[in-house]
């Protein structure tokens, strides 16, 4: 690694104290970077003070041209401004070319969600002749009825049921607390499932999904899960918790659903989150429209 990167390493390590994992990235960008001058100038070593705007276009190019995505460049261009903002102030260059650099913008990918029909031979494919069987069918079922993140329903405790009333309550992000509708399967299920939990979990445990061992259920063992289930309708790289919620709130505004009422629900600090939903829901209607027309277009 060149010196001038080390003494940089260095520098965010011990004065900024950068965590282990941003140092990391930091030295693996700057070290691609300098292969890349390096070899653009025949193998040379790397003058810093004559790195021009123009060479760090070129390796940004370079970038998109194999495939590299738009989040990870991003992160090497803000590795390249901070990087040169420290020549400046060590006096190495004498302007910091990078901070000329424009961020690249991100891809806009509206989020893959299933249909009404696939979601409904998911949960129907799943067994509840166990234990096991029975939580996952509960599992599935608040996902979908209920719009849950991850985090929302592997930190669910027994006092955040509100069954009575057809509802829970949910601590999402920044630790704010809002109450969302239970659908009459998702609560029939989840019903099934404490009748069996009571047998299983370990005493001092009171979140709601209990591992066989009736220890607390962990997130990557319901990533798994849902991931196993959905792929056996579905084979899709896509296959994740966070789909059910693409395809709750989507179905939602299929059906007639106010924007806002969609939001408050999903948890979402701005409209503008929830707004990428209503591109899905325009998406079905034109293909609603479109079979329709085909079909009275055949009589």
């Amino acid at each position: 690694m060149d010196l001038t990167i080390r003494n940089f390493i260095r520098y965010i390590s011990l004065e900024k104290r950068y965590s282990p994992k941003t140092i990391e990235s930091y030295s693996t960008d700057l070290e691609q970077f300098e292969h890349f001058v390096s070899e653009m100038s025949n193998g040379h070593d790397v003058l810093w003070a004559k790195i021009d705007k123009k060479q760090i276009r070129n390796f940004l190019i370079e970038l998109q041209s194999r495939g590299i995505n738009r989040r990870s460049i991003a992160r090497k261009v803000a590795t390249l401004k901070s990087f040169f903002k420290y020549l400046e102030k060590q006096e190495l260059v004498e302007k910091s070319i990078a901070s000329s650099i424009s961020m690249p913008k991100f891809e806009h990918k509206l989020p893959q969600y299933l249909s009404r029909t696939e979601v409904n031979d998911i949960i129907r494919l799943v067994e509840t002749k166990d234990f096991e069987g029975i939580r996952d069918k509960a599992i599935m079922e608040l996902f979908y009825s209920s719009g849950l993140r991850l985090n929302e329903l592997t930190n669910l405790r027994m006092e955040d049921l509100m069954l009575r009333e057809d509802a829970i309550r949910v601590i999402g992000k920044g630790k704010k607390e809002r109450i969302i509708p239970v659908g009459k399967k998702a609560r029939e299920a989840v019903l099934n499932y404490i009748n069996v939990r009571q047998q299983t979990v370990q005493a001092g445990v009171n979140e709601l999904f209990i591992l066989k061992s009736g220890k607390k259920m962990y997130a990557m063992a319901v990533q798994r899960l849902v991931k196993k289930y959905i792929n056996k309708v579905v084979n899709t790289a896509s296959a994740s918790p966070h789909m059910l919620r693409h395809s709750y709130a989507t179905h939602l505004l299929d059906r007639g659903a106010n924007i806002r009422v969609v939001k408050d629900l999903l948890g979402h600090e701005n409209l503008s989150t929830t707004q990428v939903y209503t591109h899905l829901s325009i998406d079905h209607l034109k293909r609603v429209y479109n079979e329709a027309r085909k079909k009275a277009s055949n009589k």
